[in-house]
């Protein structure tokens, strides 16, 4: 499994399209979770980047977290729009792990208060998911191409073009 540190060391080209994109839309991402009856759902979801890992946290007991609770598979999608994709978009794909650690949890409410205005300070974060990266792929269009980048671990990326 790779952390997002790892991920954003070893994908010079994809991390920085996300991290561009996240921040564009306010940490706006799209997350498919797979439902109990076998099909996609998609939501949204703002995910953040703390301490080296990338977080998937949200309000308890919603439908996603009951979905990850099940099958800790996700795809993550940076927030697209304009329909060129001008500004690029990225996807993340990976499984989720809980991780429960108070001490964690108060420095990220502080984070939280911090970056947001949110005080969840007295919160009880469960789950409080840390993504484990398994592949990504961007997409940036210029010069009247489209490049498309695929990353996996240990295989570093390779950019594929259309015209």
């Amino acid at each position: 499994m790779t952390t997002w540190s790892e991920f954003d060391a070893d994908a010079p080209i994809i991390a920085p399209i996300f991290r561009r994109r996240l921040t564009a839309t306010g940490n706006l991402c799209l997350i498919a979770t797979l439902r109990s009856d076998g099909f996609p759902r998609i939501s949204p979801l703002e995910p953040r980047v703390f301490e080296g890992e990338l977080w998937i946290g949200g309000m308890p007991g919603t439908t996603k977290f009951r979905d990850l609770d099940r099958d800790r598979r996700f795809c993550l999608h940076t927030a697209t729009v304009d329909s060129t994709a001008g500004d690029g978009d990225a996807k993340l794909w990976g499984r989720v792990h809980d991780v429960q650690d108070a001490e964690l949890h108060r420095r990220y409410a502080e984070f939280l208060l911090d970056e947001t205005g949110l005080d969840l300070r007295d919160e009880v974060f469960r789950p409080f998911y840390a993504a484990d990266i398994l592949s990504a792929s961007a997409v940036e269009v210029r010069d009247g191409h489209m490049d498309v980048t695929i990353w996996k671990p240990g295989a570093g990326e390779r950019v594929v073009r259309k015209h």
